[in-house]
């Protein structure tokens, strides 16, 4: 039995949540999501609107899969619209750098070329220093597949380090050839 299906979700002051068919469309002061959910599970608002229940029609195990997701893709819009989501991305390496030039991102980290990637709309980027990408927005998941996209283009490599990494990423360090004697 799904247990975070089970518990309901919480609606703040200042999050309006309205239900239409299967769509659910949370608005917030950060911004406005929507989703639409499978038909196997059904949402029900409480009538004074402070919270959500996600409740599933069967126990056959798609149906247990989507109970639980349901309700944990309509927690992360809540707390998207209301605090919005981030993550932090550093450059290592000498000449590495990022800037942005209108809505593309320019990254130099090692290649004969620059790289472009145009930035999503619904995004916010900024760069408080060369080294330094910040990603925001209030849809968790486009924020994380941007920023594992701007990843993407330079992984850190295992020997000195160098390329595009989460703030606070662990890279393990590999020994170069040793000298014999």
């Amino acid at each position: 039995m799904s247990r975070i299906g089970k518990k309901p979700v919480a609606i703040p002051a200042g999050v309006t949540v309205s239900l239409n068919d299967r769509t659910i469309d949370v608005e917030g002061p950060k911004g406005k999501l929507s989703f639409t959910h499978r038909p196997e599970v059904s949402v029900e608002i409480s009538e004074d609107g402070k919270e959500a229940q996600v409740t599933r029609d069967g126990d056959t195990r798609t149906c247990r899969e989507f109970h639980g997701l349901t309700r944990a893709v309509l927690a992360n819009m809540i707390v998207g619209v209301t605090d919005g989501y981030e993550k932090k991305l550093e450059i290592v390496g000498v000449g590495y750098l990022a800037a942005i030039n209108g809505d593309t991102l320019q990254l130099r980290v090692g290649f004969a070329n620059e790289l472009h990637r145009k930035i999503p709309k619904e995004l916010t980027v900024t760069c408080p220093d060369q080294t330094h990408v910040v990603v925001q927005g209030c849809d968790k998941q486009m924020v994380g597949q941007f920023a594992a996209e701007i990843r993407s283009l330079r992984k850190p490599e295992p020997y000195k380090g160098k390329g595009v990494r989460y703030q606070g990423e662990y890279v393990k360090i590999k020994p170069g050839k040793s000298a014999t004697k």
